[in-house]
């Protein structure tokens, strides 16, 4: 559910908030479009001629606040400077081509290229395999996916129109790009798996019959197999459905194309795992029931299947299966640590990517579970990659952290330690040695430890005045590392802190941290965030008027309660893409998926009475003074329905106790964030950065 996203070096420096004879932002008003109450169910019919029109009225009102910025615009110039360098991602060979993704700077979405050769080349005489600008005339259908047969002689790729969840899916000859058969339609949530050239393994729901494909509840997931050469109508089913229901299957063959491996779950949390021996016949057989751990296959090699687990490991452990094989029987050949880990594997070897608070460290194993060398890193922060094919001895890798570009890095193994050495740095304009991004810990209401990452530019002083923005997650298993964010550069730039503290909910600390926030301990969450702003007060960093609150999805919920909570903790909340009516979420797409980390208000009385006390659209009190609120949703958003935004924006709206702006930003022919075109993406970034600041009291930026 998802994961976060002003002017060059001579003019940086502290905002200042002195007023130059432009307007204040207490000067500016809104008049907000009449909300008919009911109470604001009619939201939720997001495809109905009433809510297009009030979705056109309220955009405007917030162009029009907006406009009246006056530094707006050159944070759109900054930011779009610095944005417009070359961007390549780490490469990977699929039969006799290399791929690699590619931007010239500004691209709506990125291109796949390839070379006839083993050889990287950056250079113009890489082959356009895949041009997804080319889907569509404003970018806003992206490429959802791609995967190439065993022999990398056929791909399938996934398309998305709007950043719907609802793909299509086309194949292809790889080397004559020529277009194999019709289009697959109504794919969702899906992977897609080949059985060697014969077709491949795919998921989805029944597209809803009533009501709108956006956001009528999908409930019963379903595998099936396509064969190459036949009409999707033809499809078989092969497991799920009426007879075996589960909210969300996958399916996935190992490398070796010896087993089919089906992960089946009745919520985000937790699956069974099934096995097929594909090889030597058989059928597919329950090997891990239950839906409260979680079981995924890292690898297979001679007969012999490698599995990641926290089925008596929080932290994860790997275990070993001697084919289709009942857990009970599986032998441990890595241990659980002090710290979470996760495990990819290439070469021919395993590689153990632990989180030491929130920091990646890398580990490489052979299979028989012998610790080989831990990876001397490039520096501190987040590493992605660390895996490839069985022949594989050259693999690559990424690093990045809050103040360092991400870089492409190779790993060539050999029987010592193996070498690492920098392949591609980022060809971005930006001078980390300018910037600071240091880890702290706070406590929390409860006494726990909480770690947190705060950068911003070197210089800063601990006064109280510095424009922050405090990011938060905290659900779902889902870890906030270090990373690198073009668009804060540009809020860093203007002396802003940007902070990310690793609360309870997410994966930072394994599943035990997971629990600790989630459904009758939902609070924790919460209670976190408020704990990173009263940290940040106290230390100087910042004050409740230079505090604005950000998170998206979950975070949206997050941002949408502390600020129902606690009123005057910060000036500004950004609420995006947010779960904010906790009594009907479970009622929307496969919004019943997230019962674990919620609960539901059908569980029990005390379920539904923690739910209220807490679901922002039921919590905005009248005459309340609430921060100036920029909520922001998109129209396409099929998996947190915009219905939440929508009736949130109208509630804060309709009670707001003081001059403080409550606007609604609503992005047309876009979905919840993934596969956006870049111009949309900058677009958002610079109104949220104007919006904070203005809202803040700055009048004006420094001058060039």
């Amino acid at each position: 559910m998802a994961r976060i996203l002003l002017f060059s070096a001579a003019v940086a420096g502290l905002l200042t908030a002195c007023n130059m004879g432009t307007k204040h932002s207490s000067d500016m008003t809104a008049a907000y479009p009449e909300t008919r109450y009911d109470p604001y169910g009619w939201l939720e019919n997001d495809r109905s001629e009433e809510t297009a029109d009030w979705v056109t009225r309220q955009n405007a009102v917030t162009q029009d606040y907006l406009n009246q910025i006056p530094y707006r615009q050159a944070l759109r110039e900054r930011l779009t400077t610095l944005w417009n360098y070359e961007k390549i991602g780490a490469p990977f060979v699929e039969g006799g081509y290399t791929y690699f993704y590619y931007n010239d700077g500004l691209q709506s979405q990125y291109v796949l290229k390839r070379n006839e050769t083993m050889a990287y080349d950056f250079s113009e005489e890489a082959e356009v395999f895949l041009d997804p600008n080319t889907f569509s005339e404003d970018g806003t259908t992206s490429l959802g996916g791609i995967s190439f047969s065993p022999d990398g002689s056929l791909v399938a790729y996934q398309i998305s129109e709007g950043g719907s969840d609802w793909r299509k899916v086309i194949v292809m000859d790889a080397a004559s790009k020529e277009i194999l058969e019709d289009t697959l339609v109504d794919v969702k949530f899906s992977g897609l798996a080949w059985r060697g050239n014969e077709g491949f393994y795919y998921s989805s729901y029944e597209k809803p019959k009533e009501g709108s494909a956006l956001s009528a509840m999908t409930d019963q997931h379903k595998l099936f197999f396509h064969t190459l050469g036949r009409p999707q109508t033809e499809d078989a089913l092969i497991f799920g459905g009426s007879k075996t229901p589960r909210r969300y299957i996958g399916a996935s063959i190992t490398e070796d194309g010896q087993y089919l491996v089906v992960t089946a779950a009745v919520s985000t949390t937790g699956n069974e795992l099934y096995l097929q021996d594909l090889k030597n016949g058989g059928e597919l057989q329950l090997v891990a029931g239950g839906f409260e751990k979680e079981y995924g296959v890292v690898t297979s090699e001679e007969g012999v299947i490698y599995i990641q687990t926290n089925d008596g490991a929080p932290n994860n452990r790997i275990m070993t299966a001697q084919g289709v094989q009942d857990k009970s029987a599986w032998t441990e050949v890595i241990p659980e640590g002090e710290f979470p880990m996760s495990v990819g594997s290439g070469g021919g070897r395993l590689y153990v990517s632990t989180l030491e608070h929130a920091v990646s460290r890398i580990d490489e194993y052979a299979y028989d579970g012998t610790h080989l060398q831990t990876m001397q890193l490039p520096g501190v922060g987040t590493v992605g990659g660390f895996s490839g094919k069985r022949s594989d001895r050259l693999m690559y890798f990424t690093f990045t952290n809050a103040i360092t570009p991400s870089a492409i890095y190779s790993y060539t193994q050999d029987e010592g330690a193996g070498q690492i050495e920098l392949y591609r740095q980022s060809a971005m304009d930006f001078d980390p040695s300018e910037f600071v991004s240091e880890q702290v810990f706070y406590t929390s209401k409860d006494g726990t430890k909480i770690p947190m990452t705060l950068s911003y530019k070197k210089g800063l002083k601990r006064n109280g005045k510095n424009p922050t923005i405090l990011y938060g997650y905290g659900g779902f298993n889902i870890s906030l590392t270090p990373s690198f964010s073009t668009s804060y550069t540009v809020w860093m730039e203007q002396g802003g802190v940007l902070a990310i503290p690793n609360i309870r909910g997410g994966g930072e600390y394994g599943e035990a941290w997971h629990v600790a926030g989630t459904q009758l301990q939902k609070k924790n969450v919460f209670e976190d965030f408020e704990a990173a702003a009263d940290y940040l007060i106290a230390e100087g960093y910042t004050s409740s008027s230079h505090l604005a609150l950000s998170g998206g999805s979950n975070g949206g919920l997050l941002v949408g309660a502390v600020m129902t909570r606690r009123p005057d903790l910060a000036a500004v909340a950004f609420p995006a893409v947010g779960v904010l009516d906790m009594l009907r979420y479970h009622t929307f797409t496969a919004g019943a998926g997230w019962a674990y980390d919620y609960g539901t208000a059908e569980d029990s009385e005390e379920m539904f009475q923690y739910l209220l006390s807490y679901s922002p659209v039921h919590n905005v009190k009248e005459g309340t003074c609430y921060p100036a609120t920029m909520v922001t949703t998109a129209d396409h958003d099929d998996r947190v329905v915009p219905a939440h935004s929508f009736k949130f924006a109208a509630e804060l709206q309709a009670k707001q106790g003081c001059s403080a702006p409550t606007l609604i930003r609503i992005e047309v022919n876009a979905g919840h964030g993934a596969g956006k075109p870049t111009a949309m993406v900058i677009e958002e970034a610079i109104d949220k950065f104007a919006f904070a600041l203005w809202n803040m009291g700055y009048t004006k930026l420094p001058n060039p």
